[in-house]
């Protein structure tokens, strides 16, 4: 069976009810993880009191912001996991941004600033995030991270943010490859189109999710439950031997050569 009972997980990136981290959030406490929730922090606290409102249900005993730009945040949010919790089991990383202007048009015309920001936001804040839990993963653990077909193929209007998929993809190998020894294990979900605030910034969203409808062998995409149940289950000892994988959960599209 699958239980998470009396492990500790920490989930970043709900931004709403349409977020795959809240799909993801909601299936680990089902499965009876003790949660903690980060939130972007912003001047006006709307995603705090959206996100807070959003989680209340699921009783998280930790809710934290968390900006990994900030190096002082990341810091203070482990701090705590530490102070109040002693150790962390699951990471969730469902992290990713991208400026409009870098996601359309001609890719070499990639701003500098803009391949930055997407491959800081995107990829080097699982290395910090995974830095700072690996001292607290005293009992080994499970890191689970969110990427997409278009790190591996070429998605219309996904651009640099296809080049930071590429390099989270391989942050989890190296990763996996790091932690292993000290039984913490390191896996991506690769999800199907779903639509959410961070996929509607993706021109040609809805065309992109129509033609998975068409060509995928279960002719649908998937949702973020289903996507929960595969975080998890990799977070769970079903999965004890699996780490260093991109498992896809993307209703089978990703064999079909010609669609």
């Amino acid at each position: 069976m699958l239980n998470l009972t009396g492990k500790n997980a920490l989930v970043t990136g709900i931004a709403n009810d349409r977020s795959i981290a809240w799909g993801i959030a909601q299936q680990l406490h089902q499965a009876g993880a003790n949660l903690g929730i980060t939130y972007l922090p912003d001047d006006r606290g709307r995603f705090e009191k959206k996100v807070s409102e959003l989680v209340a249900p699921l009783n998280p005993s930790l809710f934290l912001p968390c900006d990994v730009q900030n190096d002082e945040q990341i810091q203070a949010t482990f701090d705590t996991i530490r102070d109040k919790w002693g150790r962390l089991d699951i990471l969730i990383h469902c992290l990713a941004f991208a400026n409009k202007d870098d996601l359309s048009g001609d890719f070499s015309k990639t701003s500098k600033d803009g391949f930055n920001l997407a491959l800081d936001v995107s990829a080097y804040s699982l290395i910090q995030l995974s830095a700072a839990a690996k001292p607290l993963m005293t009992e080994g653990g499970s890191i689970v991270t969110l990427t997409y077909l278009g790190g591996v193929r070429v998605v219309p209007n996904y651009n640099v943010m296809g080049i930071a998929k590429a390099a989270l993809e391989m942050n989890v190998r190296y990763l996996a490859a790091e932690l292993g020894a000290q039984n913490v294990r390191v896996n991506g979900i690769s999800a199907g189109p779903i639509r959410t605030l961070a996929s509607s910034a993706v021109g040609g969203i809805r065309d992109m999710i129509s033609h998975v409808e068409e060509v995928a062998p279960l002719r649908r995409t998937v949702t973020q439950l289903e996507v929960g149940n595969a975080a998890a289950f990799l977070c769970s000892d079903l999965a004890s031997g699996i780490t260093g994988q991109i498992l896809y959960v993307d209703a089978g599209y990703e064999i079909m050569g010609m669609g």
